[in-house]
This record gives C-alpha cells, structure tokens and sequence, in this order.
C-alpha cells in the first residue's frame, strides 16, 4: 500500500485534532512534553520514534510505586526527578499515580498508531507489568480518587445559598443545568452556548452536539438534546434575562456587575466547590460531582439505566455504573431489599412447612 503524501498525512493530523476535544487535546501535549523531558533525561537524548519497548518498561518502572520490605520504592532518579519538577514537568517529586502512567502510556501508543509505526505500548511486557502494577496497587489499597457525589439533597442545599442578586442568579442557573441536564462535565457546562438553547413547553431543549462521548458521533439509543424543565428551566430563564443574553456563551464572568466573556471549566468547577462549602458539605467536590450525583440520584430513584445513560451519553453499562456512588451503607437502597417481603410475611399467617393457609384449614 503506497505511503500517504505529506500533505494526507497532515490531513489526518488536523482530522484528530479537530475531533479531540480541548481537554483531551491539552492532556495529551502535556503527556508528550512529560515524555520528552524524562527522555532526555534518562537518556541523554531526544526522543524520536519508534520507542523501544523496554524504554517504556523504564518508563513504567521509573514512576511505579512498589513495595520493597516496609516501604514503598521507584527507580527514577532523585536529581532527575528534581529536575522534572524544576522544569514544570512534574508537580512534585515521587511516584506518578498509577492513573497518570496509565494514561502517558496510552499517549505515546496513540502517537505511535497514527505515526503507523510499531507500537511497543502493545507489547506483552507493558501490558503485564501494567496489570501487575494495577494488582499490587489494589492489594495496598490504593483506589482511584473519586469527587463526591452531589445528588438532588446536596444540590438543593448548594442552591439554596444562591442569593438574588446577579451572581447567585447566575450560580443557582449553572447548578441546574449541568445537573438536570444529565450530569454535565465542567468543560461541556462552561463551552454552553445560547445558540443551541430552544425553547419547548415548560422549559428549554439543549442540543449539546460537543462532549466527550460524542466525539464519535450519536449512538443508538443517545441524544444530543437534553430537556431542562420546572425549577431548571426557571433558573435559566432568570439568568438569561437578568444578564441580558442574546447570543454566545450561557455562563458568563461576572466582574461588579457586569457581564463578561464565557467561564472557563476551571471557573465551573470553582463555582460548584464554592457553593459546597457555602452549603457546609463535606467532601471532595468538582466538576464531577454533579455527573456522578445525576447517576446516583437516578438510580437511587429506580429510573431505569438506558433513560439515565441517554442523559449521561454513556455508551457502556460499565463506564455509567462506575459513576455510582451508594454513599453510606444504612442509605443503600439494596439494603432493604427484604423488608417489604418481610412485612407481607408477617402479614399472612404460616402454616407448617411455611404453607400460608389459614389457621382454619
């Protein structure tokens, strides 16, 4: 098969840039500048590719935690991991989160899959080590961090902090909507736009056409208009009004007053921690409090999981479950699983060997 010209090739680079979204295209330059800087500093060298695959064990290995006798070890050198740091490449010194080496092994695999070279990410070496390094963690312990759910008891509790002036008019509106409108992430709740808000009977239609899980298009089942009604649909119709919005961002900066250019997704997930606090709840709050409590909240309330996940955009059982948080064990709904069949037993006479005739007979 002839080799793509060099302008295909850039083609096919704008094609995945134009379809990742700012997020994941932020993550994956800083994975590849990471890359880079550790590279040459470990090897005296520039990166080039392909990689060798036992540079990628190095890799795994330099930033794996595991334990040697009482305490926990990782090979990277201490004046190179200064030196990553120094550099802004790293936060601080350690070990990376299992997550993070998760995650810059699956950059450099797709860069090496559309540069079409071979691909040492998918060699049985990596590939063990990494599901020995997930073993050993979980052994320890060790479990990804999860933001706390805000479900419909949190949410009103933050909401009911919004005063009426402007910015709470603005914060009680956000709040509704990325709740209602299926759990939004902080990126889809701060690029909402006024352009895709329609308004139905009883409140709004939101075609939301930009996500992470529409990248690849709507799948059967999903839709990209998500309804906002009753007290949601209010809140925004306030906002709007109250700001004098008539094109561009929904949420805007607000500055003594006055109204401002669109929020950031930092400037959201700000907003919902504020708000959280104010409301005196204690967690680890985010931008992923509100999808994980949409979930949780929809569940807890036995609304079947296809209606949830048409909300969500989910397109995999397993991804939407691993949103839901059951909260305390006394809470569990499936906790009472027996009580009502308790109550209608206690209910009905038992006869020898559990018969449930009457007495009489």
């Amino acid at each position: 098969m002839a080799q793509l010209s060099q302008s295909s090739a850039d083609a096919v680079r704008e094609v995945f840039a134009e379809a990742a979204s700012a997020n994941t295209t932020r993550s994956y330059a800083t994975a590849l500048r990471y890359w880079a800087a550790w590279y040459q500093g470990r090897y005296g060298a520039v990166i080039a590719m392909p990689v060798d695959a036992s540079c990628v064990i190095q890799f795994i290995i330099d930033h794996l935690a595991r334990r040697s006798g009482d305490a926990l070890t990782w090979e990277l050198p201490p004046t190179l991991d200064a030196l990553l740091v120094e550099g802004k490449f790293k936060q601080r010194q350690g070990p990376l989160k299992l997550s993070t080496i998760v995650h810059r092994v699956a950059v450099l695999s797709s860069a090496h899959q559309l540069l079409k070279l071979a691909n040492p990410c998918e060699s049985s070496e990596v590939r063990q080590l990494l599901a020995k390094g997930r073993r050993a963690a979980h052994k320890r312990g060790e479990r990804p961090s999860k933001k706390t759910a805000i479900t419909a008891t949190e949410l009103m509790a933050m909401i009911a902090t919004c005063e009426d002036d402007l910015v709470g008019k603005r914060d009680r509106a956000l709040l509704y909507f990325a709740f209602a409108s299926g759990g939004r992430r902080r990126s889809e709740t701060a690029h909402a736009v006024l352009s895709k808000l329609a308004p139905i009977d009883g409140g709004y239609l939101y075609h939301l056409d930009v996500g992470k899980t529409l990248q690849e298009g709507v799948k059967a089942g999903g839709s990209p208009d998500k309804p906002l009604l009753g007290p949601p649909a209010e809140a925004l119709r306030t906002w709007i009004e109250a700001a004098g919005l008539q094109e561009g961002a929904l949420f805007r900066q607000l500055t003594r007053g006055k109204v401002g250019a669109g929020l950031s997704p930092k400037s959201v997930a700000t907003i919902i921690q504020n708000r959280a606090r104010a409301a005196g709840l204690v967690g680890s709050f985010g931008g992923h409090s509100l999808r994980s409590g949409f979930v949780t909240e929809g569940a807890r309330q036995g609304i079947a999981l296809p209606a949830i996940m048409a909300m969500t955009d989910h397109r995999s059982v397993v991804s939407v479950i691993g949103y839901y948080q059951a909260g305390a064990a006394e809470t569990n709904p499936a906790a009472r699983m027996l009580e009502a069949a308790a109550r209608s037993s206690a209910e009905r006479p038992i006869g020898r060997y559990g018969d449930t005739t009457s007495a009489e007979s």
